[in-house]
Formats: structure tokens, C-alpha cells, sequence
């Protein structure tokens, strides 16, 4: 469920926010943003989608305080939450932000807030986000598609990746689309990891289709991007789940 924010403590959060401007307001607004582990931040550098709540508030005597929960859907297919605390205890009444990365810290700082126990107070549940991911297009572009086959397998790193037969099926190819799946492996590492997955698919001179996918990571010695391609989704997200089990 997600609520507007209220006036008095925080400006209303803009849809068009990109998971990176969405952080970056949050962060700006933040007195304690310098606090945050620096992996919790690398990670969100991967966000693909973010959705925002408010979870409990808190009324009376001219102060207030809310919470807010932040959600991040990362590339890798996990989930990071930080947790806002907004409120205008401090001398003068003016509005102040926190951020928090466990909700428990986020407990012991609204504890500590001068805040008149009479005062009404709600808290909403805490659910499963719902991110809106973006849709697919099922269009197909004609510039060159044969040569973009070509890079694509040229720049496969993996040992099985599509041999010669699939290079010469594809140099027929007369349009193609590139879309990007989304799915979780079933292991995430304790490291910040990107894996991306992308389907490629070609439209041949007979009318048939076929469909390369792309594991893109930075699960490399030095954190370098590496391509992988495999010629079903299967074979790909098994790859994923190799690669995010060689992060832990």
C-alpha cells in the first residue's frame, strides 16, 4: 500500500524519479546519510525499479513524526530497503530527515524523539512491494541485424557460448529486438554484483525467430563487465545462479 507523504515533513515523491534520483533526494534530505555502509549504497547503483510507503506516523501537540519505507529492485533480482524517519522535534521546528538501513535502528531513533505518548499514532503492515516493471516491446528494428549478431556473439566470454551453425543462421537475420528479463538467481552474494540478463531476439529471412540471451555481470577478479551468451533462457539463468553463488 503506498501512502502520499504528508506536507509537513516531506516534499511528495515525483513518479518520474529514476531508481538514481529517487536516492539521490533521499540522501540529500538525509543528516545521517554519511552513516549508511558503503556496500548498501554501491548495490542500489544496480536499481532497476523503486516504490516508496509510508509505514507508521505519529501526531500531537504541534510535533509529528512519519516513517517511510523505501524499496529498491535490484539487477541481480534482491531487494534493498531503507527505512526514513521524518519528523520536526528538534529546536525550531524545522523538519529533519534520517535514513536508516535495519528497521531496528530505525526503532531506537523515533524512541528517542520527544514526542507526547497521548499523541494518536498508526502503523501500516509491512508488504510485498510490488514493483512496475517496465513493459516490453515486441518490435523489431531492421538496421543491420546480422551485424549486430555478429558483436554480440564476438564479445561472448563463456566456453559454450553459440557456435559456428548458429552464427551462420543468424547472418540470414532480417530484424531483431533486444529486451531485458527480469527474475532473481537463487542465491545472491554478500558482495555488491551486477547480472543483468537480456534476451536477443532475430527475426530470419523464412519468417522464424530465434532468441540469444545475454548474461551481462561484474562477478570478474576486478569488477569488469563480462558478457556470456546462451542460446536458451534456461542455460542463461542457471549461469546467473553460477555466477551469484561465486559472490558469497
Amino acid at each position: 500500500m503506498s501512502v502520499p507523504y504528508g506536507t509537513a515533513a516531506c516534499e511528495p515523491p515525483d513518479s518520474s524519479d529514476s531508481p538514481e534520483e529517487h536516492l539521490a533526494r533521499l540522501l540529500g534530505r538525509a543528516l545521517n546519510s554519511f552513516e549508511l555502509p558503503d556496500e548498501s549504497v554501491r548495490r542500489l547503483d544496480c536499481a532497476l525499479a523503486h516504490d516508496s510507503s509510508l509505514h507508521s506516523a505519529h501526531h500531537g501537540g504541534g510535533l509529528h513524526r512519519e516513517t517511510y519505507r523505501h524499496t529498491w529492485l535490484l539487477a541481480d533480482g534482491s531487494a534493498l530497503t531503507l527505512w526514513e524517519l521524518a519528523h520536526n522535534t528538534a529546536p525550531g521546528g524545522e523538519p529533519q530527515h534520517e535514513v536508516y538501513v535495519d528497521e531496528e535502528e530505525l526503532r531506537t531513533a523515533t524512541a528517542r524523539l520527544p514526542l507526547p505518548s497521548e499523541a494518536p499514532e498508526f502503523e501500516l503492515p509491512v508488504t510485498a512491494v510490488a514493483f512496475p516493471l517496465p513493459a516490453v516491446r515486441q518490435t523489431y528494428a531492421s538496421d543491420d541485424s546480422p551485424d549486430h549478431a555478429r558483436r554480440l556473439l564476438r564479445r561472448a566470454e563463456n566456453a559454450d557460448r553459440p557456435g559456428a551453425e548458429t552464427a551462420a543462421l543468424l547472418s540470414t537475420a532480417c530484424a531483431h529486438r533486444i529486451t531485458q528479463a527480469f527474475g532473481r538467481p537463487s542465491r545472491s552474494g554478500r558482495t555488491a554484483l551486477c547480472i543483468s540478463l537480456y534476451e536477443h531476439a532475430f527475426l530470419l529471412g523464412d519468417g522464424g525467430e530465434i532468441s540469444l540471451w545475454e548474461v551481462e555481470h561484474t562477478v570478474t577478479p576486478d569488477r569488469r563487465h563480462m558478457c556470456e551468451v546462451y542460446t536458451s533462457e534456461d542455460a542463461a539463468r542457471q549461469a546467473m545462479e553460477r555466477r551469484a553463488a561465486q559472490s558469497c
